[in-house]
């Protein structure tokens, strides 16, 4: 399944959203310019290596933790960047009209450094240093499924031989997300080695989604929607 669309309209202008767009970008533009070995050094400075964060936590300073939020506007090439921002743009402006902008950057922040805590403490002795914003989109979508679960995805799904494009409940879109990274998950933790020499970080993925979930009460905006906003469109809470 692949998101197109939402049919979520926002009542704010999602000026975070958009200025974390733009900031990866420019951060991505930024790496091409580097060579093999600056790039190499950049992420072994502000990825996170979990190897890192496993010997004495007494020890570590801010500065060691720092990692913990530069690595979200970090990626490996093209495709990791552009799907992770696809997922922001689509998802990511109605999860900030319902916190509020600052809310949400401090939401964004905290949900890819949660996710990275969760890939460290299931990758304790890796080397490999893992970037990137799916942790943080990751609550995003878990906040949104919490917030619009009735909302509808235009979606393109493969039947087959061709490509459909359907309008499916953001339940079964997310869920079936949530659902694939799970499993990814559960079987990378059986092929360890492999892992270590890199590859997708699932338990982020799942990490930054459960965190999405649970830290939605702290920081939605608590306010009465109006009557027409109420006809149009779902809000559970």
């Amino acid at each position: 399944m692949f998101p197109l669309r939402d049919n979520v309209p926002s009542r704010r202008y999602p000026l975070v959203t958009l200025a974390l767009i733009v900031t990866n970008v420019a951060v991505f533009l930024h790496e091409n310019s580097l060579g093999q070995e600056g790039l190499a050094f950049l992420f072994q400075q502000y990825g996170v290596v979990p190897v890192n964060f496993t010997g004495d936590w007494t020890a570590l300073t801010a500065s060691d933790a720092l990692p913990l939020l530069t690595s979200v506007f970090l990626h490996g090439g093209w495709l990791h960047l552009i799907s992770n921002l696809w997922y922001l743009w689509i998802f990511g402006d109605n999860v900030e009209d319902r916190m509020g902008h600052g809310r949400f950057l401090a939401f964004y922040l905290l949900g890819g450094a949660a996710a990275s805590v969760v890939h460290v403490c299931l990758n304790p002795v890796s080397t490999v240093p893992s970037v990137g914003a799916s942790g943080a989109i990751a609550a995003v979508l878990g906040a949104y499924l919490l917030l619009f679960p009735r909302a509808r995805i235009i979606t393109l799904v493969p039947i087959f031989l061709y490509l459909q494009f359907l309008e499916l409940p953001a339940s079964l879109v997310l869920g079936f997300w949530f659902i694939t990274q799970l499993f990814s998950g559960v079987g990378s933790l059986a092929v360890q080695a492999v892992q270590s020499q890199g590859g997708v970080a699932y338990w982020a993925h799942i990490g930054g989604f459960v965190f999405g979930m649970l830290a939605l009460p702290v920081f939605r905006e608590r306010r009465r929607a109006h009557w027409w906003h109420d006809r149009r469109r779902p809000w559970p809470f």
